[in-house]
């Protein structure tokens, strides 16, 4: 009895492929950051071809989000920022920021984010391209004014600071703040930024 012909090409899924395809694109990602990896290129390095990769992942924004652990999907942060009033951004960015820190689950993985961030000059480059080009830049565009992206990039140095004092230091008051009166603070100052 002869063995089964092997046809030429790359390999078929197997029962770990979406695993080694994430790793590849944690690889990738981390190596050549977030515009610079394809699908194609993530196939090479999992030895698959790229369908399979679309076959687990519909977009290179999917595969991100996936390889990066992130609590949330970008792109739905985007979208619950921009659905509602105007006047009402920095209250809706503040709730949704804050909300994905005060899970238990949420607060691990940013914990993990920010730690690798800060100690990690690829992984630094790799979430500002990642969060960007899926948070920012569609605020930006909402917001519709020559300076948006410095004001949406305002946003997010406030964020990141209320982040790392409440969650990260355990900086007092802050810390201990009930979430309501943390963004009831909060959103005012996020909303000057952006409309004011």
């Amino acid at each position: 009895m002869t063995a089964p012909r092997r046809t030429p090409g790359r390999r078929p899924g197997g029962p770990d492929t979406r695993g080694e395809i994430l790793t590849a694109a944690r690889e990738s990602f981390a190596e050549k950051g977030f515009s610079a990896t394809s699908i194609r290129a993530v196939a090479r390095h999992a030895g698959v071809d790229a369908a399979l990769v679309h076959h687990y992942f519909d977009s290179k924004d999917d595969l991100f989000v996936e390889a990066m652990a992130l609590p949330i999907d970008p792109r739905q942060v985007a979208f619950r920022i921009l659905d509602g009033p105007r006047d009402q951004l920095g209250r809706r960015i503040a709730s949704v920021f804050l909300g994905v820190w005060e899970s238990a689950d949420g607060q691990q993985r940013m914990k993990a984010i920010f730690r690798s961030v800060v100690s990690s000059d690829e992984v630094a480059r790799l979430m500002r391209e990642g969060i960007s080009e899926m948070i920012i830049q569609p605020v930006a565009r909402a917001l519709d004014v020559p300076d948006a992206t410095l004001r949406v990039g305002m946003v997010a140095t406030q964020l990141i600071g209320v982040a790392m004092a409440r969650y990260l230091v355990g900086l007092e008051p802050v810390a201990s703040v009930d979430l309501q009166t943390l963004i009831d603070r909060l959103a005012p100052v996020l909303q000057l930024h952006l409309t004011g």
